[in-house]
């Protein structure tokens, strides 16, 4: 009996531990047909499991319609599932599959408080009219083509949160994802009664600035938004402490500037267990920038949860080259994150050769935790270098690299200083003063 449990244990714990490097893919409903059939959803799950994939993130909710079997759609606008399904239910058959696979599911909201494309705020603004977003010139928010809803609004963010819980406490799910429109609202929302009510009430009367980028109004409105999502993260683990609660939000600080989406405040509060920042970027040069500079927005153990999101593949029939794709994974490992979400499923059907052949080959190569310099450290060592005005600093990789001229006792002071924050320091090119 002992043995036996022993032998669970272990099982258990392999299934677990196996998740410790997160990769991903997304699976849409527009562009594809993944979903279409029962075995259709096998076919995904088989190709998934042979590209190594440990997470298939799941469209349930997109233009006002979900994937599922929704009382909350149902009750609301008399539409329980999108029609193209029918009598089925593709989340729980995903589930299933997936399951056997031992890969993990993950609701994925992709609408979130966007009510519609293109369609004037569709089916739920025309119902609801008071649960548009409303920009400075008192008209229906409008961003690339998506419709917005108020996000600031309790009505709306109830009617989000209620599809949400819907979700966990129906099926056996792994997780719930939000995208760069769950927790958001554009920037240019807010200008409606309720939000400009509620600011006022918080300002002594004063009306809030008519430049919607204005940065304390942008803040003010992120944090409303942050505030949200601390909610749902307690309600979420208050009915199922194991299921995940991940965002993939834009890439920093553009995410706020644009989107209100103030992610590096959700990884602080704990509210998020991994982040998938989207950096779609079409070449190399332009996604190392930009995975260096997501780089310096997390500490060492905030690194851990967060997993970039990579452009491979597009409805309009962008294919990412094989030499791109594999510069950008290896870019990853080399600057520490231990795995990626690929958008979206489709373009990995058309590579399957590659994701089955190549992908597992690139192999993680962790940065000791010790010696990575996040942005709080540099800015520590800046300001203790004030002191050292004859010496200059540089940073290569996981290296600071000291150069110019110092006395003996210097040097000694700042050997330590680096060794107490254990920072990994090359004192080579600095020089001793006669």
């Amino acid at each position: 009996m002992k043995k036996k449990y022993f032998l669970l244990c272990i099982l258990i714990f392999s299934f677990v531990n196996s998740f410790s490097q997160i990769k991903g893919v997304w699976v849409t409903n527009v562009a594809s047909d993944a979903l279409l059939s029962r075995d259709k959803i096998k076919e995904c799950v088989s190709i998934c499991k042979a590209s190594g994939f440990t997470d298939i993130f799941m469209v349930v909710y997109n233009n006002a319609t979900t994937m599922y079997p929704s009382k909350v759609m149902d009750s609301l606008f008399g539409i329980k599932i999108d029609k193209k399904y029918g009598e089925r239910d593709p989340l729980k058959e995903m589930i299933a599959e997936a399951h056997r696979q031992k890969i993990r599911v993950h609701a994925w909201f992709e609408f979130g408080f966007s009510s519609s494309y293109d369609a004037n705020g569709g089916k739920i603004v025309q119902k609801f009219p008071h649960w548009a977003a409303i920009n400075v010139d008192g008209k229906l928010v409008t961003k690339n083509k998506f419709d917005w809803l108020n996000a600031f609004h309790p009505e709306v963010q109830a009617f989000m949160k209620s599809l949400l819980l819907e979700v966990v406490k129906n099926y056996a799910i792994d997780g719930i994802q939000g995208d760069d429109r769950l927790p958001a609202n554009p920037s240019t929302a807010g200008y409606d009664t309720y939000t400009l009510n509620l600011y006022q009430q918080q300002h002594n009367g004063l009306q809030p600035p008519a430049n919607y980028k204005d940065s304390a109004w942008v803040q003010w409105r992120a944090n409303l938004l942050t505030d949200f999502l601390v909610g749902l993260y307690k309600e979420v683990k208050a009915i199922k402490p194991d299921v995940l609660v991940t965002m993939a939000p834009s890439i920093y600080p553009w995410s706020k500037e644009e989107y209100l989406q103030d992610w590096p405040a959700w990884v602080q509060k704990g509210v998020v267990d991994y982040i998938f920042p989207q950096v779609y970027r079409y070449n190399f040069k332009a996604y190392q920038a930009a995975l260096s500079e997501l780089s310096t927005q997390l500490n060492p153990e905030q690194k851990k949860t967060c997993f970039p999101g990579i452009l491979q593949s597009l409805g309009n029939g962008y294919l990412a080259k094989d030499s791109l794709l594999q510069a950008m994974v290896t870019e990853n490992r080399k600057q520490g994150f231990n795995g990626e979400v690929f958008f979206y499923f489709d373009g990995v059907k058309k590579n399957k050769k590659w994701f089955a052949k190549i992908y597992p080959s690139i192999k993680y190569q962790p940065i000791n935790d010790a010696t990575f310099i996040d942005a709080r450290t540099k800015s520590m060592i800046k300001e203790v270098l004030k002191e050292f005005t004859t010496v200059q600093l540089s940073y290569k990789a996981d290296k600071a690299i000291l150069t110019g001229f110092c006395t003996n006792s210097e040097k000694m002071k700042l050997m330590q200083i680096f060794a107490d924050r254990k920072v990994k320091t090359d004192f080579s090119q600095l020089k001793l003063k006669p």
